[in-house]
């Protein structure tokens, strides 16, 4: 009995295409979010402060810049060599190693500057007419996110602790997840440059 082929046909085992695509499709909404997160840190409790009121790390705009900016940057290059069947080519996929690798740096600067947000508190009006940061004295055995009872001495704005602590976290989220995002796509940015953007099998039958 001899083998003859009976039937060939082209099977998809991996195309890294379509992988960006998905990854993508995922910081689209965490950039926008991220971006909304920090716009909300300048309105506490939708009050509309003087400039020199609003706590200093949130002029960093690292969820407008850093998660949201740098973030669209690689998501358009990846939903560019994400088409169908045999995906983009070498060139498209280096490009969005490259892009990726900023976006990687952007939620980390998120991640750093949302964590240092959390950590020093925010500006606030302890009742004394004067705005002034009253966590930033603390141990880190004391910090106020352990301590919720001490949250109250700030007056104004109202509410600015858990407002800071919640978009500040959020935000700090958003930028972890965006950074593994987009180091996943180095990865499978770099398969595609050396591999192809898809790699087929072919199948033969037997007759």
């Amino acid at each position: 009995m001899s083998r003859t082929p009976n039937n060939e046909q082209f099977h998809e085992t991996m195309c890294t295409g379509k992988c960006s695509k998905v990854i993508g499709k995922l910081l689209f909404p965490l950039g926008i979010c991220a971006m909304v997160a920090n716009l909300l840190l300048y309105f506490p409790n939708g009050t509309i402060l003087e400039v020199e009121q609003i706590t200093d790390f949130v002029w960093f705009f690292h969820g407008i810049v850093g998660a949201g900016l740098l973030a669209f940057l690689p998501a358009f290059m990846m939903l560019g060599v994400g088409g169908e069947g045999c995906c983009a080519n070498r060139c498209g996929m280096f490009l969005s190693v490259m892009l990726s690798a900023l976006g990687a740096i952007g939620g980390a600067y998120c991640v750093v500057i949302s964590a240092m947000g959390l950590v020093r508190g925010p500006l606030c009006d302890t009742g004394d007419g004067e705005y002034t940061y009253p966590f930033r004295n603390e141990t880190e055995e004391d910090n106020y996110l352990f301590h919720q009872s001490t949250w109250s001495i700030c007056k104004a704005p109202e509410n600015i602790v858990l407002w800071n602590v919640t978009l500040f976290s959020i935000l700090l989220g958003i930028g972890a997840i965006e950074t593994v995002l987009c180091v996943i796509q180095v990865i499978n940015g770099l398969f595609g440059v050396i591999c192809g953007t898809c790699l087929r099998q072919r199948k033969t039958g037997v007759a």
